[in-house]
C-alpha cells in the first residue's frame, strides 16, 4: 500500500514537471514568435532601435549648453536660455486677435437705435454700419446712402429676385432689408459690422446667423420715457402712432430672445454706448469666439 502511494506521488510530480517544462516551451516559443514578428515590423517601418540610453541628438545636445548666469546682461541670458531650449522665444502674440464680429442692434420704435450707432461709430474704431436698403420715403435730415438706401418699392423687390439680401421684413407697409455684399467686403478687411434691425428683423437674423452674431436690445428706462420720445418725433398721424404705441409694447416681451440688453436713458447716450462697447470687448475676449459665414 506504501509503495502504491510513492509510486503515485512519483507519477504525478512527474506529470506536473512535465506540464511546467511544456508550458515554459510554449511560452518560450510564443515570446520568440513575437520578438521575431516585431522585428520584422520595425524593419518595415524602418523604426529607431530603442535602447535604455536612446535619445534624439537635440537632446544631448542642449545638455551640454552651459547657461549664463542670472546676474548676466538680460540679452545675454535670453540667448542663453533660447540656446538651452533649442528655439528663439517667439514675439507674436500669445492671444490670436479677435474675429471679425456681426453687431444685432434692435429694439422698439422710439428707443434711439439709430443715435447708439452713430455714436459708437465716432467713439471706436474698426466699427462699420451696414446700410439698410428701404422702400419707404425719405425723411427731412436723412441722407440717401447713408442713413437707409432709399429705393421703390419694385426696385427692392427686384433685389428680393437676385438673392441680394441677408434679411428683409414688411413694416408698416414699407419694405427693409440688409444687402449682404456690403457685410462680406468689409469684414474680409477686419471690421466689426454693426446691423440695425427692427425686432422683427431681428428674429429672422437669429434664425439665419443663430449664435454666430451679437444679439443687442435696446430699451427706453420706461414705458412711458418711450411714448413721449414717439410723440415727440411728431412723424406719425394719431393712429399710427397708436399702432407703435402697442406695437413697442409687444416688441418689448422679445427681450429675452436676445443675448444682452442696454438701456438707453434720456441724457444718458455716452452710458449707453459704452455698455455696447464693453460687450464687443468681452466678446473679443472670448477662447471659444464666436465666427460668421454668410
Amino acid at each position: 500500500m506504501l509503495l502504491r502511494r510513492v509510486y503515485a506521488a512519483l507519477g504525478r510530480s512527474q506529470s506536473s514537471a512535465l506540464t511546467k517544462f511544456s508550458t515554459n516551451l510554449s511560452l518560450r516559443r510564443c515570446v520568440n514568435r513575437t520578438q521575431l514578428e516585431f522585428r520584422r515590423t520595425r524593419q518595415n517601418l524602418r523604426l529607431p532601435r530603442m535602447t535604455s540610453d536612446s535619445r534624439s541628438e537635440e537632446m544631448r545636445r542642449r545638455e551640454y549648453v552651459r547657461l549664463p548666469p542670472a546676474s548676466a546682461n538680460k540679452d545675454v541670458l535670453l540667448r542663453g536660455l533660447e540656446a538651452a531650449l533649442g528655439s528663439p522665444f517667439s514675439s507674436d502674440p500669445l492671444s490670436p486677435p479677435g474675429n471679425p464680429m456681426v453687431i444685432v442692434i434692435s429694439g422698439p420704435s422710439g428707443v434711439g437705435k439709430d443715435s447708439v450707432i452713430k455714436r459708437l461709430q465716432e467713439v471706436r474704431e474698426g466699427v462699420h454700419f451696414v446700410v439698410t436698403a428701404t422702400s419707404r420715403a425719405q425723411r427731412p435730415g436723412e441722407v440717401d446712402g447713408k442713413d437707409y438706401y432709399f429705393v421703390s418699392k419694385e426696385e427692392f423687390l427686384s433685389m428680393i429676385e437676385r438673392n441680394e439680401l441677408l434679411e428683409y421684413a414688411l413694416v408698416y407697409g414699407d419694405y427693409k432689408g440688409i444687402p449682404k455684399q456690403q457685410i462680406r467686403d468689409f469684414m474680409a478687411k477686419g471690421y466689426d459690422i454693426v446691423l440695425r434691425v427692427d425686432v422683427q428683423g431681428a428674429a429672422t437674423l437669429r434664425t439665419i446667423l443663430g449664435n454666430s452674431a451679437i444679439f443687442i436690445f435696446l430699451v427706453a428706462e420706461s414705458e412711458e420715457a418711450l411714448v413721449k420720445r414717439l410723440v415727440d418725433r411728431k412723424t406719425e398721424t394719431s393712429e399710427m402712432l397708436l399702432v407703435r404705441i402697442a406695437t413697442a409694447k409687444e416688441e418689448v416681451k422679445c427681450m429675452r430672445d436676445f443675448d444682452y440688453v442696454v438701456v438707453n436713458a434720456e441724457g444718458k447716450l455716452d452710458g449707453a454706448v459704452k455698455l455696447v462697447e464693453s460687450i464687443i470687448d468681452a466678446e473679443k475676449a472670448r477662447t471659444q469666439q464666436r465666427c460668421v459665414r454668410l
